[in-house]
């Protein structure tokens, strides 16, 4: 009896891990090989980098991030509001010749002077180099503009800190919502956003640019996304957070100017939360 029942328990097994692997197909975390790896140091380490971008990455760890958000080459990704193209220099060309990548903008009808200015520079930064950014499809993204892919199309949605942003104007559910739509069901969300301490009590507005953990997990949460994974690769235990400018007091933005920057400078980049969540498959 007592090997007729391990058989049975052992078949069982078996069958539930098969089961469990046709269930779950491999997610977008699922490992990069050695040379889909390599592939993505050498262009983070490419001299197509502007200095004053490859200068922080000793603060942005842009591998170890987007080694953690599992990029891969074949990938149709879309990261939002990129912003001056930080992040495009380096996932643009990566995905270039197997994979697809939307930049997802803000609002080109804005009258906002800054945006359309910071808008203008982007465009001309992709038509500059086709090499690079020949196949990037640019997108908006605003409260009423939400189309930023294909639905179901995504396989990997990045942001980077940009959350406190549609906090302070309360538009935070229209953009986790057209983060969940783009996403395949399994798709990964990937959120990098300046870190609130814990033990303070939330700021609804997130005026200081600083957001808690807890925080950008429910407004995930309250949309359908599962939480998978931190990390602390880009943690910062020398800021404090209580600066007379928010976030912007630290670098790069250092809106203080020349008063006290030796001190700021020393702090460096922000402390900064790195979390992936996942649309479910059902």
């Amino acid at each position: 009896m007592p090997h007729i029942f391990n058989s049975r328990l052992q078949m069982t097994v078996a069958l539930g891990i098969l089961l469990a692997l046709f269930a779950h197909p491999v997610s977008a975390r699922a490992g990069q090989s050695s040379q889909e790896l390599t592939a993505l140091q050498k262009i983070i380490a490419g001299n197509h980098r502007a200095k004053r971008n490859s200068v922080r990455d000793v603060y942005r760890h842009p591998f170890e991030t987007l080694k953690f958000f599992g990029l891969k080459p074949g990938m149709t990704v879309v990261e939002i509001w990129p912003g001056g193209g930080w992040y495009s220099d380096i996932i643009a060309p990566y995905v270039k010749k197997h994979g697809t990548y939307y930049a997802a903008g803000r609002n080109q009808d804005t009258g906002n002077k800054r945006i359309l200015a910071s808008i203008k520079r982007y465009d001309a930064k992709l038509k500059a180099r086709p090499d690079l950014f020949g196949g990037v499809i640019v997108t908006q993204l605003s409260q009423k503009k939400t189309n930023i892919a294909p639905p179901g199309s995504a396989d990997l949605v990045l942001t980077f800190r940009n959350i406190h942003n549609w906090v302070k104007f309360g538009f935070e559910r229209t953009v986790f919502e057209a983060m969940f739509k783009a996403l395949k069901p399994g798709g990964v969300l990937g959120v990098v956003e300046h870190r609130e301490d814990p033990e303070e009590f939330p700021d609804p507005q997130t005026l200081s640019g600083y957001a808690q953990e807890q925080q950008v997990k429910d407004m995930a949460a309250d949309v359908g996304f599962e939480f998978v994974a931190a990390s602390q690769i880009n943690a910062n235990p020398k800021d404090t957070r209580k600066h007379p400018k928010g976030v912007w007091t630290l670098p790069p933005t250092l809106r203080l100017k020349d008063q006290d920057r030796e001190k700021y400078l020393a702090i460096g980049e922000s402390d900064r939360m790195t979390l992936v969540f996942r649309r479910p498959l059902k």
